[in-house]
């Protein structure tokens, strides 16, 4: 009589993109941050601070930053934080 215990599946954390709100594995989302330094695009995923996350798709990019990532960090976008996102989403695929 043997009991084997039942694998536990691995949690895996589900996060929303800001701009389609496609619900997609935290990994495979880009996480966009409000820290103490500004609005900044976080490649690691773990400066502090309020995130968002998006598609790596620019037609996700260009809704959310019509003012859907302004709402999810809760903050006003500078003109340096716009343009250093713009400038990020210019090296994007258009998918």
């Amino acid at each position: 009589m043997t009991s084997r215990k039942a694998r536990r599946r691995r949690h895996v954390p589900q996060r929303t993109c800001v701009g389609c709100k496609e619900v997609l594995p935290k990994r495979s989302l880009i996480r966009i941050v409000r820290g103490s330094d500004g609005v900044q695009v976080d490649l690691t995923g773990k400066e502090p601070g309020r995130g968002a996350y998006l598609h790596d798709k620019r037609s996700c990019w260009q809704l959310a930053l019509r003012g859907a990532l302004a709402r999810a960090l809760r903050t006003e976008l500078t003109a340096e934080a716009s343009e250093a996102l713009t400038a990020f989403m210019d090296e994007l695929t258009d998918e």
